[in-house]
């Protein structure tokens, strides 16, 4: 174990750096967002470092300062505008965009680590931003492009935060009645929507490391290991091909567990006759994906299981047929959720006889990319550039029994349905023959080595 551990240690320090996309790309974003604020400006915060959490898991950058920059520096800001010509009170300028750096505090940094400077000699070059100021200056640089509209994300009510603190100063400086405050979520999410080419890179390196921990998890799964083994196992998979993290709390449902839906506790170990939901996937470079598959304990499904199974992937593949780049939705008129559902409740019965749709209480898709629930109006039509999931699921807490299956989709230029996830096994008779296999030689120690 020892020597595994070793090995992990290693990997993860090889694959610690985040793959960045260049620098235009992230000012092409910038750009796009500008020019749909029309007379606005826009404020934004990226995450800070706190001195519980970040010290357990990490910093983690705001998705959307991270979306519009690639920076995964804590404590930065950027002001956005476009162009403007002067109207009334409104001074003209061209298009602005200012990256706000806080000072370095070198005390700090010994016990979190060297941080971005505003005085860096290459600073600009690393950022992609053409003009860095200290973060002390933002009020009075944010100033000067009022009065305006300012996009920003508004804290709810009672909360602290810097845009709170950057809104006092406005109205403070009586520069606040000819200003409006609008929430930059959704103006933002309406970009974050459609993934560039460099982004679906990121999202198929994602699916390909979350693709082998499901591998090692199909066949490292057996009667007498523990939800918590395998999670473990699938976590050292997928970090040792890059990724980061988790996505999100991995749900390792053995028995009963495989019908809740969000279950979390990990403590149960795995019984011969139990199925064993598995809805696990690795962050790459910020990017997450969202895999699930139902495993038989023994290595065989029973009729019963066999029978809920081939529902639910039947579900899914016609939902996938059903797909049309343009017309179809995630929700609402001509969603795939309707399609999903009317498959689930015209095959198969619960033990009363009952149609199983009402097993089926979750929505199919949702969006994908920076979080694993991407923002995005479900109700729009899905159109090239667009990644989701497909999962339907029926759970029977009557019977002891779960299954969900989801893959995460891209729509590619061509409108074309692309399963980043395809090369897991779907099928019942590929998911036997699969956890038929011996577990790797790694897989195997970490399951001998690890406390049961």
């Amino acid at each position: 174990m020892r020597r595994m551990f070793a090995c992990v240690l290693l990997l993860v320090a090889a694959a610690s750096a985040l793959d960045r996309q260049p620098n235009e790309a992230y000012r092409a974003r910038r750009q796009a967002l500008a020019a749909r604020t029309k007379d606005g400006i826009v404020v934004l915060f990226g995450g800070t470092e706190r001195s519980t959490g970040d010290a357990i898991w990490g910093f983690h950058q705001d998705e959307n300062f991270y979306y519009l920059t690639g920076l995964p520096d804590p404590g930065l800001a950027l002001v956005i505008a476009p162009q403007q010509e002067a109207q009334g009170q409104r001074a003209a300028h061209s298009y602005t965009e200012i990256l706000f750096v806080p000072a370095r505090n070198r005390i700090q940094e010994r016990w979190t680590g060297p941080k971005l400077g505003p005085d860096d000699p290459d600073v600009k070059q690393k950022t992609g931003f053409d003009r860095i100021e200290p973060l002390a200056h933002m009020p009075e640089e944010v100033a000067k492009l009022l009065p305006a509209r300012v996009y920003s994300e508004q804290p709810v009510a009672g909360e602290s935060s810097a845009v709170r603190n950057l809104t006092d100063w406005i109205q403070r400086a009586n520069l606040g009645p000819a200003a409006r405050f609008d929430d930059l979520r959704p103006l933002i999410a309406s970009v974050r929507v459609v993934k560039d080419n460099g982004e679906i890179d990121l999202l198929r390196k994602a699916a390909d490391a979350s693709v082998a921990a499901h591998l090692a998890a199909m066949r490292a799964t057996k009667p007498g290991t523990t939800e918590r083994q395998i999670a473990a196992l699938m976590q050292y998979e997928f970090e040792r091909r890059g990724c980061e993290r988790p996505a999100y709390a991995p749900i390792i449902g053995a028995g009963f567990n495989s019908t809740v839906l969000h279950y979390s506790a990990g403590a149960a170990q795995i019984r011969d006759g139990d199925l064993v939901v598995i809805d696990v996937g690795g962050e790459y470079s910020g990017y997450a994906t969202d895999i699930t598959r139902t495993l038989p304990a023994s290595g065989h499904f029973s009729a019963r299981q066999r029978e809920i199974y081939n529902i639910v992937l039947g579900a899914q593949q016609a939902a996938i047929a059903a797909f049309q780049s343009g017309k179809s939705a995630l929700r609402g008129e001509n969603s795939l959720h309707q399609v999903a559902l009317d498959f689930i409740n015209s095959h198969g019965k619960d033990l009363h006889g009952q149609p199983l749709g009402q097993y089926f209480i979750h929505g199919l898709s949702h969006y994908v990319g920076l979080d694993v629930h991407d923002p995005g109006d479900g109700t729009q039509p899905l159109r090239p550039g667009m990644v989701f999931t497909i999962e339907p699921g029926i759970y029977i807490p009557e019977e002891k029994l779960g299954v969900r299956i989801e893959d995460t989709f891209w729509v590619d230029p061509n409108g074309k349905l692309v399963n980043l996830s395809a090369d897991l096994p779907h099928t019942a008779d590929d998911v036997e023959r699969t956890m038929a296999q011996p577990p790797t030689p790694a897989a195997q120690e970490f399951l001998t080595m690890s406390p049961k």
